[in-house]
């Protein structure tokens, strides 16, 4: 092994399989993985599952705002929408005023398929959250908004990264 091999800082209280947002991250994936078989037989990919569930929250939502609803990059939202309007499942609505603004709506069929996919979802779910009592999920779904409003606190003026700036100085 090299002299310049391993780890300039270590850190004795670091356990991966221990830390939080590796958790929750590691969590959803799997969590993601799972649903995902549940509508892989509609032709369905997960962002593709996502978007599709975005734009049925309402009766048309500008493309802009299924981005900021979403965990996924502009990219991958884009692709996404893009493969949903050529099954048929999505509609695009140019603004005339603005040709930069366009309005998402679930087509007839693509309504069809999110209520398919909905069923699934809810009773995966409910299999999933049946592990908890009554009371342990009312506390998770607390908890769980409480670290969603602090994940937007926590970053950057917190000093994390100002923190993380000078120990890669050392």
């Amino acid at each position: 092994m090299s002299e310049n091999c391993g780890p300039s800082f270590h850190v004795n209280e670091f356990v991966l399989s221990r830390f939080a947002p590796y958790r929750i991250v590691a969590m959803g994936h799997e969590l993601s993985r799972c649903l995902s078989r549940a509508y892989a037989g509609e032709g369905l990919t997960i962002p593709e599952w996502r978007v599709l569930a975005t734009i049925s929250q309402a009766d048309a939502i500008a493309a802009r705002d299924v981005v900021a609803n979403t965990p996924m990059d502009k990219m991958a939202v884009s692709r996404a929408t893009t493969s949903l309007e050529v099954k048929g499942l999505v509609c695009r609505v140019t603004d005339p005023k603005d040709r930069r603004v366009s309005s998402l709506s679930l087509s007839v069929s693509g309504r069809a398929v999110f209520e398919r996919v909905a069923v699934l979802a809810l009773s995966f779910e409910k299999k999933l959250l049946s592990a908890l009592s009554l009371e342990e999920r009312e506390s998770f779904d607390k908890l769980l908004a409480k670290l969603e409003r602090a994940t937007y606190t926590v970053a950057p003026e917190s000093g994390v990264l100002d923190f993380a700036t000078e120990v890669n100085k050392e």
